[in-house]
């Protein structure tokens, strides 16, 4: 990648973390794992807030790229992006240290 698709992506990932950083909106993230296709008014209840609250956490990850909506009649659906999350586990997987040698990782302590 070149240097400014290496800053863009950068900028992306770190929009997607920070995303991630609230806890109701990484709770969002975990119960649309275990349930896709879940509906915004559902949420209300799960985590106690009302529901001006709710999308406001759902639009912020909407904005990163976190989730898919789905239009169910009236009601909108959330699920997780798919493609998204791939991208971050090879983003932390980037981040990973390599191993180092046994022998000279011994030798530090």
């Amino acid at each position: 990648m070149e240097n400014a698709e290496v800053r863009n992506a950068e900028a992306r990932w770190a929009e997607m973390f920070r995303a991630l950083g609230h806890p109701v909106r990484l709770g969002i993230m975990r119960r649309l794992a275990a349930e896709p296709e879940t509906c915004a008014c559902d949420f209300t209840d799960v985590f106690g807030l009302k529901q001006p609250t709710i999308s406001q956490h759902l639009k912020v990850l909407r904005e990163a790229d976190l989730v898919i909506t789905h239009r169910r009649g009236t009601q909108i659906c959330y699920s997780v992006h798919p493609d998204a999350l791939h991208e971050l586990t090879a983003t932390l997987g980037a981040l990973t240290p390599q191993p180092a040698d046994a022998t000279a990782s011994r030798a530090s302590w």
